[in-house]
């Protein structure tokens, strides 16, 4: 097994294809198509299904994901090792981070491990859905996922850490010129002014919902945003009240009415990571992470 041929089985994964791996990698379509043929040869095993012209990982594919990212990112760290000196921490880290987690503690978490390890590299991207989080842990998609929490949960997985990084609290984002009264407003006294929701699927609009049907509430729904990132740019346009980020609410507060609400819709975000998986500059993140705490 060859290093270009993992490389090549990784990019036909992440573009779902030969001809965007191709083009991602800077050689031809043929040169990736035997390339893993020989890796399929040598491990005995079918690693994709073709489907119309798109790929995808069969069961064996899949299980060779995870250990696939770990080896070029092993490499990678062998290699800026050898660059500049053992004595500092190479390597990149790669975290994916849901987009309602908390950005500024995020940031202020990574210029820690940048300042604390400047040869060290970082990658942040997005957790496009945070019920995957385990998932792409375990496939070795990244190191560290940056996810919710459940309120009640304890424990994400028995072969997963979490270090919780903070909490965020929800609260009610009017359009402006809306009339309520000051303070706290109880979920049972909610304006009766169209909604901006988000579909139902694991996340805490699904306990503000609940709530809202417990309480007797019934807002009549002006959209449901697949996008949750639309949503306050509609309650900037006026077209409903919706439930944001604390930090989210308070930057619009001049722009919109804002209020927090009772009970407290408050989610725990956490960095989520597999112990033993960890290469040294991940690790050093870990340290990082655990002396802020």
């Amino acid at each position: 097994m060859e290093l270009r041929q993992i490389e090549y089985f990784l990019a036909v994964v992440e573009h779902g294809g030969i001809g965007g791996a191709s083009v991602s990698l800077g050689v031809t379509q043929p040169t990736v198509s035997q390339a893993l043929r020989a890796l399929e040869r040598e491990l005995g095993v079918q690693l994709f299904h073709r489907i119309g012209r798109g790929m995808v990982p069969s069961a064996a594919g899949r299980a060779l994901v995870g250990s696939a990212r770990q080896i070029v990112r092993d490499v990678e760290s062998v290699d800026d090792a050898l660059a500049v000196g053992s004595d500092q921490i190479t390597g990149r880290v790669e975290i994916l981070a849901s987009p309602f987690a908390d950005g500024a503690t995020i940031a202020e978490v990574v210029a820690a491990f940048v300042d604390a390890h400047p040869t060290a590299t970082i990658r942040v991207g997005e957790l496009d859905d945070e019920s995957l989080a385990a998932a792409v842990i375990e496939e070795g998609r990244c190191d560290f996922v940056v996810t919710h929490l459940h309120p009640v949960e304890t424990a994400v997985d028995d072969a997963l850490e979490v270090i919780v990084l903070g909490e965020q609290e929800f609260w009610l984002v009017c359009p402006s010129g809306t009339v309520l009264p000051d303070g706290p407003i109880d979920i049972a006294d909610l304006p009766h002014i169209p909604m901006v929701f988000v579909p139902r699927g694991g996340t805490v609009a699904d306990e503000i919902e609940s709530a809202m049907r417990e309480a007797g509430v019934r807002p009549p729904i002006a959209v449901l945003a697949e996008d949750r990132e639309e949503r306050l740019p509609m309650v900037l346009a006026g077209i409903g009240a919706t439930l944001l980020e604390r930090r989210v609410a308070q930057s619009v507060a001049d722009r919109t009415t804002v209020r927090p609400v009772r009970p407290r819709f408050v989610r725990n975000f956490a960095l989520m990571y597999d112990p033993t998986a960890l290469s040294v500059a991940a690790q050093a993140f870990v340290d990082v992470v655990s002396a802020r705490s």
